[in-house]
């Protein structure tokens, strides 16, 4: 039975336990998720037809070291890129190279910025000149439907109620949702309890309590659920080499709903994203 522990007598590491963080906890990933979340703003600027990815890599590299960030992936659990970013038919976990983008693709970029020990985790979708319709609409669809699951997010409910909301959404638009990755808990971790499920039943799962920390990240293909890995040990593409897409917010429960502590700052939501 999963419990419930304050985030400041909780040991550094994945018990299980479901940490409750505080006001200044709060504070603390604020600042980290808004460092985060500048990056990937800047990143809207550089995305173009005939970029090689690993200048975004580099980047988020230099943006971190520039503000006294570390980036969370780089060399974790071998992974050898500050950035993980995602084309076309690549789920997640997908590496920068030097492919320079064509007309047309659509990319995930997936950024964690280690701050004053707090994780600010979060991505988005960019796109590289004129995506087709279907590519478009499929990305349109994953940002309404991680609001969707973000709109779930209510003291009272359970955790299933996200999962829920973001599969109906899918389905509804003859799209499929990933079950082979989830969301999850986050603060001093990068991954803690509880696992965030972007499927499900609205009565199951644990409840939501103030306190809780925790991304929202649903992967939506226009084919079928299914994934594979590549001989990387990383790379998740779709078995149908279909598109798929992918947000990802980092939020904190309150009294009355969430805070969404990626939110961009210069008002992104989906693409195309105005410059400046």
């Amino acid at each position: 039975m999963t419990s419930y522990i304050d985030a400041a007598k909780a040991p550094l590491k994945n018990t299980g336990q479901i940490k409750l963080y505080s006001s200044e906890d709060f504070d603390g990933m604020r600042k980290a998720c808004q460092l985060t979340a500048r990056c990937l703003d800047e990143v809207a600027g550089m995305v173009e037809i005939g970029l090689k990815t690993e200048k975004i890599d580099k980047f988020v590299f230099e943006y971190g070291m520039d503000h006294g960030a570390v980036p969370a992936t780089l060399n974790y659990r071998g992974y050898p890129y500050s950035s993980c970013i995602s084309l076309n038919h690549v789920v997640c976990h997908g590496f920068p190279s030097d492919k320079p983008l064509r007309d047309g693709d659509i990319l995930n970029v997936d950024i964690t910025f280690i701050l004053d020990g707090w994780h600010g985790d979060s991505s988005r979708m960019y796109i590289a000149g004129k995506p087709k319709r279907a590519a478009e609409r499929l990305v349109d669809l994953t940002y309404d439907c991680l609001m969707a699951g973000i709109d779930a997010v209510k003291p009272g409910n359970r955790m299933g109620a996200i999962g829920a909301a973001i599969q109906e959404l899918a389905e509804k638009e003859r799209c499929s949702v990933v079950r082979d990755f989830c969301g999850h808990g986050l603060g001093r971790l990068f991954h803690d309890a509880p696992n965030v499920l972007h499927y499900g039943n609205a009565n199951e799962g644990v409840e939501i309590v103030p306190g809780m920390i925790f991304t929202i990240e649903p992967m939506i293909n226009l084919g079928k659920h299914h994934v594979k890995i590549l001989k990387d040990g990383w790379t998740a593409v779709t078995r149908d080499r279909s598109l798929t897409a992918q947000f990802e917010h980092s939020v904190g429960v309150t009294e009355t709903g969430c805070e969404i502590f990626t939110a961009s700052p210069a008002g992104h939501t989906k693409p195309p994203y105005a410059s400046g």
